[in-house]
């Protein structure tokens, strides 16, 4: 019975994960860059929701689809301000190109982070809990009916966008600029905007964990540490661009967090990703669904 409880309970905290990690996949599928500011999209949510139901007094699942909304609309803030100089050819390609990359991102991530300490202040405010009860029985064990109701909500919404991506229009437009961007232009097919939305639809399910999981973590300027790491070890461990890699690679890490934490020590539990991430890239550097990069 124990193992059944923490496999259930690391598959929960697996969701958002896969989630958080998703929206880093779909940039780095389109764009080919990392987005270090990727954690401050969490922030956004995190606080957006916590607001808008403590002091606007808005109800809760408003208040998470306006907190996706904003995270839409400040992604797409970046996109036109910070991003489009990737992809219109005013800035090069290789390493200046990657460089330039690192900087945005990264600058936007401190901007953020001290425009969050400035106005709202650095201390947590927790945010509350979609369902009112603390804890239900199920299966033979307690769990918090929070995080089952804001993981079932993570599943489907990374059902929701896989089917986006795997079968309508838009989603095949999005993996022909993510396999040939110039192929795509040939074609007809407006890579800018695809990209636009892609971010939007990046920075929007991010902020969604950041709602979902403000009960739990908190909202403070420093939180989307944690989903940033949690990201990037997610997408070394499923490969890089690779959407069914994330999913199954945040199961993974939520997982053997969990048995990590009850077989060895719950405060070694964040620890236990850092060494997936050291063995996978000893062991299989392009992730469990990654391919080998090949030069002719």
């Amino acid at each position: 019975m124990l193992i059944l409880e923490i496999l259930f309970t690391g598959l929960l905290m697996g969701s958002f994960y896969a989630l958080m990690a998703l929206g880093l996949t779909l940039i780095f599928g389109i764009l080919k860059i990392v987005n270090f500011a990727h954690g401050e999209f969490f922030m956004i949510g995190a606080y957006a929701y916590t607001l808008l139901v403590l002091r606007a007094g808005m109800p809760q699942v408003p208040a998470i689809v306006t907190a996706m909304v904003l995270g839409a609309v400040v992604a797409l803030l970046m996109e036109r301000l910070l991003m489009r100089p990737l992809y219109t050819g005013v800035i090069g390609a290789g390493a200046l190109r990657d460089e330039y990359a690192i900087i945005v991102t990264f600058g936007l991530s401190l901007f953020l982070i001290n425009l969050s300490h400035q106005v709202l202040g650095p201390y947590p405010i927790k945010g509350p809990d979609l369902v009112g009860v603390s804890r239900v029985e199920l299966l033979g064990f307690f769990v918090s009916p929070h995080r089952l109701l804001a993981s079932g909500l993570a599943a489907l919404t990374l059902g929701l966008i896989v089917w986006l991506i795997r079968t309508t229009v838009w989603g095949k437009r999005v993996q022909a600029v993510a396999q040939n961007r110039f192929g795509a232009a040939i074609a007809g097919i407006d890579h800018a905007r695809v990209s636009a939305l892609v971010l939007a639809l990046s920075g929007g399910i991010v902020a969604l964990s950041g709602a979902l999981l403000s009960p739990l973590f908190h909202a403070y300027p420093d939180v989307g540490a944690f989903p940033a790491v949690k990201s990037f070890v997610v997408v070394v461990l499923g490969g890089l661009g690779s959407i069914p890699g994330s999913i199954v690679g945040g199961l993974l890490l939520g997982v053997l967090e969990n048995f990590g934490a009850i077989y060895v020590s719950y405060e070694y539990r964040d620890t236990f990703g850092f060494v997936i991430l050291m063995l996978v890239l000893l062991l299989r550097p392009q992730g469990l669904f990654g391919e080998r990069a090949r030069e002719v």
